[in-house]
């Protein structure tokens, strides 16, 4: 073949793969966004890099939702999906009921704000108990109304759910930075991750409920080992966290949270934290790259902002190349984020990538499903979003068939 058309034919080739790896209808190409600072690169697309992995797709779970803030399951069959406008719906047998499970006439709503995180009591099948944080707007003693969230103990007889109790009322929150991811740690004990309510200097302060991650017994109560006396705080100096994690195998915390975003510092900055009971995280005192003496650094940074809403840490099977990766959904960098940490090293970050090729817009929640799959949701009908005809959406992360 003459050397002219053998260029011709390499152009045509890659070309040809370029717009492959573009139009790829439902699969992933994984971006590596930490080579430098906003530097996105494509790595591969779709194809295994040891023997060990499988070629992946996603599906498209259930449509039709309105900004799904937490997806939690009760059995294998059926999936509960909270709905930040106050609903707390059931997908089951395949089908999204009309009825919602629940729905909290109070919930405030008027921002970021509204019915939040989900969690399901470990003992789920003998006891049938929920947990649910949402906001609420209350008058103040001076006349004036305040937002706060409220944390209750729901009760699911399987056709509807009632509160069973209120386990903490009050915790500063706001229109934004109002926290609220719920989930339970493998100590059996309930954790709740609270914002500063936007105003930073709560974070810092021992009497005030905003700016942590709390943890407390399924009834409320605290726990005895608590690192500070007749207190839930667990841990302080947060600005959003909106994600907490426990590796399968070594029982590690992680947490994500959203980092300034020019009203109360440069943009930029979100972190994924390894959570230490009793540890400072440092907001407001310090954000970004800077550090204190006696607070704790970030195990990485997001400049500029992702906006980091979720986080899981999977330990499944399905997918073994994902084995220990730390996921999170990514609001305003609008994808889903892969922390690739050292097995011998869990405070050590060896890759950084975005699952994002067919562009599914703001993510919220990721969950490993009790199938192995990695289900995840959109938040594009929350005002900030590009919805199309068929968002809110639950879309799943499968292999190949």
């Amino acid at each position: 073949m003459p050397q002219r058309k053998k260029r011709i034919f390499a152009v045509v080739i890659v070309t040809a793969l370029l717009l492959a790896s573009w139009f790829g209808g439902k699969y992933f190409a994984l971006f590596d966004a930490r080579l430098a600072p906003g530097a996105v690169r494509n790595l591969f697309f779709g194809t295994p890099v040891s023997p060990a992995d499988v070629l992946y797709e996603v599906e498209e779970v259930v449509s039709g939702l309105l900004v799904p803030w937490s997806i939690v399951w009760t059995s294998p069959d059926r999936m509960l999906i909270a709905e930040r406008p106050g609903r707390l719906r059931v997908f089951v047998g395949g089908k999204l009921l009309d009825r919602p499970l629940v729905t909290f006439h109070d919930v405030s709503r008027g921002g970021e704000e509204g019915l939040m995180g989900v969690a399901v009591d470990p003992e789920y099948s003998a006891n049938g108990y929920l947990y649910a944080c949402y906001a609420y707007t209350r008058e103040r003693e001076n006349g004036k109304e305040e937002i706060v969230d409220r944390l209750v103990r729901l009760h699911d007889d399987g056709t509807k759910a009632t509160v069973d109790r209120v386990l903490i009322d009050h915790i500063p929150a706001a229109e934004f930075h109002a926290g609220c991811r719920v989930a339970f740690g493998p100590d059996g004990k309930l954790y709740v991750t609270t914002g500063d309510a936007t105003e930073g200097k709560l974070a810092q302060r021992l009497d005030s409920l905003a700016g942590k991650i709390l943890r407390l017994n399924s009834d409320g109560s605290r726990p005895s080992d608590n690192p500070f006396p007749d207190s839930l705080v667990w841990s302080l100096g947060h600005r959003n966290p909106q994600g907490i994690a426990w590796h399968p195998k070594t029982g590690v915390m992680y947490e994500t949270e959203h980092g300034p975003s020019l009203v109360d510092g440069p943009a930029g900055g979100d972190e994924v934290n390894v959570i230490v009971a009793g540890a400072n995280y440092g907001w407001p005192l310090v954000s970004h790259e800077k550090t204190r003496d006696g607070t704790v650094a970030p195990i990485t940074l997001f400049t500029p902002a992702e906006a980091p809403a979720s986080a899981v840490i999977y330990g499944g099977s399905l997918l073994p190349q994902f084995f220990g990766n730390l996921f999170f959904g990514a609001l305003k960098g609008e994808g889903l984020v892969r922390i690739v940490i050292d097995d011998d090293d869990p405070e050590k970050v060896m890759r950084i990538e975005k699952l994002d090729n067919v562009r599914f817009g703001r993510i919220r929640d990721v969950a490993q499903g009790p199938d192995g799959a990695i289900y995840f949701s959109t938040s594009n009908r929350g005002g900030r979003g590009e919805p199309t005809g068929a968002d809110d959406r639950i879309f799943r992360i499968v292999p190949k068939k």
